[in-house]
């Protein structure tokens, strides 16, 4: 057959990335053969050049991870140069090479695409929908395909959040068995313009990184501000004034006065002990000194 559905991603990063983002990066190169590759970009680049990267590689779909603060990492998926599309914030970040993922597939295999039934329910999960649809499967008849089904991307909202996975399918009783690399994806903006744009959806659940690392501070100043209080409370109470107690006019009865002793200054230098001589240490000197000679000999 004909390829017709010429489908081209771009799949890059900025500079500042760790091992980590570079890794899944790679991992999705692998798992995406309608994909291509371009150097990192700088950061004081502003994001409409990506839609001048992606007609200069002739790609019309592009995926771009972007660092932050060297720990927070963001994707972007876009349709250039029309539009729509969309940032994320991307979480626990799992790639291929790690031992728990145990499964397998053919490389450059088409994989089927498995979405959660919540993507038809609401008009912002149906537009990523179809924005996951054109970018992830591969294009039939491609170059570099196999004409082969043995694997599944999946596309599970749980918690607000999109949560990606990777299995393979066996083929003796169709279980499945998971392949990597796994993340998660925060929506935070949908854009109706190529990274930019007017904003047609803004997630009221979305909460950023520094604000999360912010609300984790305050805890911990909150924990420690109220440990110095009850402290101080403690210390208030040990100095406050004792309640005094009325004399007792009983509690004198059974007390006795002891006996006045009279006090002896002695004048006179007490008598030295008389040394009492060893009468057996001539003795053992001796021995000590045979036991010399003989370990010398």
């Amino acid at each position: 057959g004909k390829w017709k559905n010429k489908e081209r991603v771009l799949i890059f990063s900025s500079r500042g990335i760790n091992f980590r983002t570079r890794h899944l990066m790679q991992d999705l190169r692998t798992l995406m053969p309608h994909s291509k590759a371009d150097t990192k970009m700088d950061r004081k680049d502003q994001l409409f050049v990506i839609n001048e990267v992606c007609e200069m590689k002739n790609c019309n779909k592009c995926i771009f991870f972007e660092a932050k603060k060297k720990q927070d990492l963001y994707m972007w998926l876009s349709n250039t140069p029309q539009g729509p599309s969309a940032k994320f914030l991307v979480q626990n970040v799992h790639t291929l090479a790690e031992l728990k993922m145990t499964g397998n597939c053919l490389r450059g295999s088409r994989p089927l695409l498995s979405f959660d039934p919540t993507f038809d329910k609401e008009p912002h999960y149906a537009l990523l929908k179809e924005l996951f649809i054109q970018i992830f499967s591969t294009p039939q008849y491609h170059p570099k395909s196999q004409p082969f089904v043995d694997h599944v991307f999946t596309f599970t909202i749980t918690d607000e959040r999109i949560w990606f996975r990777n299995y393979q399918i066996i083929e003796e009783d169709a279980s499945l068995v998971e392949i990597g690399p796994r993340f998660v994806l925060n929506l935070i903006k949908i854009f109706q313009g190529s990274f930019g744009g007017p904003t047609l959806y803004e997630n009221p659940h979305y909460r950023s990184p520094n604000m999360h690392r912010r609300l984790i501070r305050l805890s911990v100043a909150a924990k420690f501000r109220e440990k110095q209080q009850v402290k101080e409370v403690q210390k208030i109470k040990k100095k406050g004034s004792k309640v005094l107690i009325e004399e007792d006019p009983t509690e004198v009865v059974f007390e006795t006065p002891a006996e006045e002793k009279p006090v002896e200054i002695q004048l006179v230098k007490p008598e030295s002990k008389p040394i009492v001589k060893d009468k057996k240490k001539p003795r053992k000197i001796q021995r000590k000194k045979q036991k010399k000679l003989f370990r010398t000999e």
